[in-house]
């Protein structure tokens, strides 16, 4: 799994111009889901972006975690995240989870989040959706659960 956490200050996520989540301060995670990805690797990726320490202490460090700032999520599945660019100018997603595999991976990492007390805001799954945010930063951060 790959997971891109941008740290904002606030977003939503809108499909036909209609919001269907939204948070203020806290992450967005864009999640993608490979073919290879199981439940250890939601597991590995909810234990690291729960005690990701990426806001600012009183000091200016980078020193707290979402918990510690009263954060939210907006999780937006993103199978774009698994393209391949090796050959040619069009990528391949041949590496992406088909739906019957990646939603149930998808919906176990949003609700393992939820267990550990935060407030997850969800797009759809294989829509086309509009997200926004003001990024806090910017803080952009790349987790792949096969680099551990």
């Amino acid at each position: 799994m790959r997971v891109v956490i941008q740290r904002s200050k606030k977003a939503s996520v809108s499909i036909n111009q209609e919001i269907v989540g939204a948070i203020d301060h806290g992450f967005v995670l864009l999640v993608g889901i490979g073919e290879e990805d199981t439940q250890e690797d939601v597991e590995y990726l909810v234990r690291k972006i729960s005690k990701m320490r990426i806001f600012e202490d009183w000091e200016g460090k980078m020193n707290l975690s979402l918990a510690d700032v009263g954060g939210e999520i907006l999780s937006i599945s993103q199978f774009t995240l698994h393209a391949n660019t090796k050959k040619g100018n069009r990528p391949s997603f041949i590496e992406a989870a088909k739906p019957d595999r990646a939603i149930p991976l998808y919906d176990a990492f949003n609700q393992q989040l939820r267990e550990q007390g935060f407030k997850v805001e969800v797009g759809q799954f294989g829509a086309d959706m509009q997200v926004s945010l003001v990024n806090d930063g910017p803080v952009t951060i790349l987790i792949d659960s096969k680099q551990k």
